[in-house]
């Protein structure tokens, strides 16, 4: 018997023991249950959390560098020092993929994503309607909000592995392209350079991809600022299996390790009440800090809100502008009970403790009742990193590099326009970013919260365009940021000229070619229109010629062909 078919029969077989159970659960006034969750805790909420003494005042911001004469082949620019924010301007197209809205958690969301995702029911995404092609003629301008979060691919990874695609409103293309890193130039002077080059499309002879990156400088671990890390760990019942909270320990451990001497650490527990495991503690008490890791377990329910407003109690002790001071929440976002019954109010205080210097990052666990759309958003409006993981390597990667790594933000409210030459564009579209929208009249608002870049850090965005072929000058790129403890963001230019277009997508650089391979695989399976047309075929042959040997571009070739095998089964089961 299929797959297919033995998953149809439990669904069956559980739907007749639910019926048969119904009336007496009913008379017993049991609680509802998770409806995928594995035994899990009852329903659940969250808190916000007050602010306290306003922001000191801003310090003045590091001069911008001047711009580096372009290489042979990518253009790259020499940029600015800036650091971390949010954006307001999203997209208003957003629309939910499952039954709830962030703003109202429900107990149980149902799975309704179909055949996709049916076998993960009980993950909560938000999706975005991808961006379409826009004549340039109409407007000329692109405005978006960098972005390095990673938690899209990661759980595409994981769903793939498991043998089955990941829902379309599961995948943010940009998160797919800067899971990966780029040899894009580190800067000599200032916070970061931009690197440009285009190619023409290898599934549209009609039409070209432009690709726009930045590399943020480097701070070595012994020269950056000392950190203040606070642990918010989720020990509720819903945490119990091995891929959550023993996963999240094993993380926690080895973030300790990667850590300074003048560095502390600090962990808040929350389940149907929340806890101070650890006080303040130097990271150098690695024993002391181990134990209190060790002694953790999961049960109860989860009060999200009132653990978020004691970690940020000590988190915000510890901020200044010579200091790193961050939350980091360690959870499967299922989050139902707590003081507070609204996420907004949640989020609303994060945002208020961002004024005063403390930053928010998220790591997901699990599957079955994950809360992907939430998780996000924390992270959206905490200034820090949105991150999923799905094995004891990705642990590594995350808690070794991407966060211990990179938690110096080096420039905030980090925001590129993209001004198309009509003579020379007719139309374009930029390739995910669709969260990140800003409004093109708030490019130059400084008071529009947007994206940041911490040490180390790339950021790579392609747009698709159909060239007229009459003009010199494609685009001029602006990048507009901040310095972390500054106020006014200061703004470069960079002209791309068709001179940094090769003439056949084989001679751009390999990572042009990577990146490019792994937009299109994401803008694939989320169904974008624009991709219709295309095929993973082309995408994994791009990508099979771009690997360099490095395991983790052939792990996404290898992905790449699991997907495939998967559609085409898909495929066949809907004749």
């Amino acid at each position: 018997m299929s797959p297919s078919s033995l998953y149809r029969l439990s669904l069956w077989g559980s739907a007749f023991l639910g019926l048969s159970l119904l009336p007496s659960c009913l008379s017993a006034k049991a609680p509802p249950m998770e409806a995928a969750a594995h035994d899990e805790a009852a329903p659940r909420t969250k808190q916000s959390s007050p602010s306290e003494a306003p922001r000191a005042k801003a310090e003045t911001e590091d001069a911008i560098s001047q711009p580096v004469a372009p290489a042979p082949s990518p253009s790259t620019t020499a940029l600015p020092a800036p650091s971390k924010g949010k954006m307001e301007g999203k997209m208003a197209a957003r629309k939910r993929s499952t039954d709830s809205f962030l703003g109202e958690l429900p107990k149980a969301p149902k799975d309704t994503r179909g055949e996709e995702s049916r076998s993960e029911g009980g993950n909560t995404f938000e999706a975005h309607t991808p961006h379409a092609f826009t004549v340039t003629q109409e407007d000329a301008l692109s405005t978006f909000a960098v972005d390095v979060d990673t938690a899209s691919y990661t759980l595409a990874r994981r769903y793939l592995n498991q043998g089955s695609l990941p829902p379309p409103s599961a995948i943010r293309v940009e998160e797919f392209v800067n899971y990966f890193k780029y040899r894009y130039a580190p800067p000599d002077t200032g916070a970061f350079t931009v690197h440009l080059e285009g190619a023409p499309s290898p599934f549209e002879p009609s039409r070209h991809f432009l690709r726009v990156g930045v590399q943020g400088k480097v701070v070595s671990r012994s020269q950056r600022k000392p950190a203040h890390l606070v642990f918010l760990v989720d020990t509720s019942g819903s945490m119990h299996s091995q891929d959550k909270l023993p996963l999240a320990k094993e993380a926690m451990k080895v973030a300790v390790r990667n850590l300074n001497e003048n560095d502390t650490v600090a962990i808040v527990t929350y389940a149907g009440s929340t806890q101070d495991v650890l006080p303040p503690t130097p990271a150098t008490e690695v024993q002391r800090i181990h134990t209190a890791i060790d002694q953790l377990e999961s049960g109860g329910g989860t009060a999200m809100g009132s653990g978020m407003e004691l970690a940020y109690r000590h988190a915000v002790k510890k901020a200044s502008g010579n200091a790193i001071s961050r939350v980091i929440v360690l959870t499967d976002g299922d989050a139902n009970i707590g003081p507070h019954l609204s996420a907004a109010s949640m989020l609303s205080g994060i945002e208020k403790y961002v004024a005063e210097g403390v930053t928010l990052s998220t790591i997901g666990f699990g599957m079955g009742n994950y809360r992907d759309d939430l998780m996000e958003r924390l992270a959206d409006k905490g200034n820090g990193n949105c991150f999923y993981v799905d094995s004891a390597q990705e642990a590594r990667k995350v808690f070794e590099a991407q966060l211990t790594g990179t938690l110096e933000v080096i420039a905030k409210d980090v925001k590129i326009q993209v001004e198309f030459n009509p003579k020379a564009v007719r139309r374009y579209r930029l390739v995910g970013y669709e969260n990140r929208d800003v409004a093109d009249r708030d490019f130059r608002n400084d008071k529009v919260d947007a994206g940041e870049i911490g040490a180390g850090h790339n950021v790579t965005a392609l747009y698709e365009v159909e060239l007229t072929g009459e003009s010199e000058s494609l685009a001029t790129v602006r990048i507009r940021a901040k310095a972390p403890q500054g106020t006014e963001a200061a703004e470069q230019s960079f002209p791309f000229s068709k001179s940094l277009l090769r003439s056949s997508v084989a001679e751009a650089s390999t990572d042009f070619r990577f990146a490019l391979a792994v937009a299109s695989t994401a803008d694939i399976l989320r169904a974008s229109p624009a991709a219709q047309g295309w095929n993973l075929a082309t995408a994994r042959t791009l990508a099979e010629g771009a690997t360099e040997g490095k395991a983790e571009r052939t792990e996404f070739v290898k992905l790449v062909t699991q997907a495939q095998a998967l559609r085409g089964a898909s495929a066949e089961r809907e004749r």
